[in-house]
């Protein structure tokens, strides 16, 4: 098996549809890295980077407003879970500092009562207060999609991967929501796909 333009659209349509999906908003700095990180994951089916947590309407990233960089994540439940992805996210950043920017703070985003309630609970074992930490609590009150060159950056910068994707006739809107590129671009930042995933045994004879 190898990385081709049929294996990635086999992927892609195997995948689970949204509505079988949930999803997750979280920001930790530049949206480029957390992406990457989160897409490798076992459980994420895609990843898309945006803007959130502000009150500018269509804010882009040359006119950004009072919003946040922040990534979100369509996973599967029944493998991943939002309190496993909330452990992720605070291993990946320091709840009581916060960056002055507004542009690269830390943001939890919740979108479901289950989520408050999850995060609430979650804070409450590890010692924290929700309001006496540095990262941001909100609720999700909108997302915007950043422009198409930020999406999956990490991908579309290693032209032996995206390549594939091109041969594929995707466009911009289809590789921003595509499960395979998801993996692929946490693979071109250095993170393993998990075992036993086709992408990755692809990999393992293509690369």
């Amino acid at each position: 098996m190898t990385l081709t333009p049929t294996l990635i659209e086999e992927y892609d349509r195997a995948a689970l549809n949204h509505d079988k999906t949930e999803t997750a908003t979280f920001g930790l700095g530049c949206f480029w890295g957390p992406e990457a990180q989160f897409g490798a994951l076992a459980g994420v089916v895609r990843t898309r980077v945006g803007y959130a947590g502000g009150r500018k309407s269509d804010p882009t990233y040359h006119n950004l407003g009072d919003h946040t960089e922040v990534f979100q994540i369509e996973y599967n439940p029944a493998v991943l879970s939002y309190r496993e992805l909330l452990s992720r996210v605070f291993e990946n950043h320091r709840p009581n500092y916060q960056a002055s920017k507004t542009q690269y703070q830390n943001i939890i985003l919740l979108a479901t009562p289950d989520q408050r309630e999850t995060l609430k609970t979650f804070l409450s074992e590890r010692g924290f207060a929700a309001d006496a930490i540095g990262t941001r609590i909100e609720r999700l009150l909108g997302f915007y999609p950043a422009e198409d060159y930020h999406q999956k950056h990490n991908l579309r910068t290693d032209p032996t991967l995206s390549d594939v994707f091109d041969d594929s006739g995707y466009d911009d809107e289809t590789v921003r929501e595509s499960p395979a590129a998801a993996k692929l671009n946490g693979y071109a930042s250095g993170h393993d796909i998990p075992k036993g995933d086709h992408l990755q045994t692809a990999l393992s004879r293509t690369v």
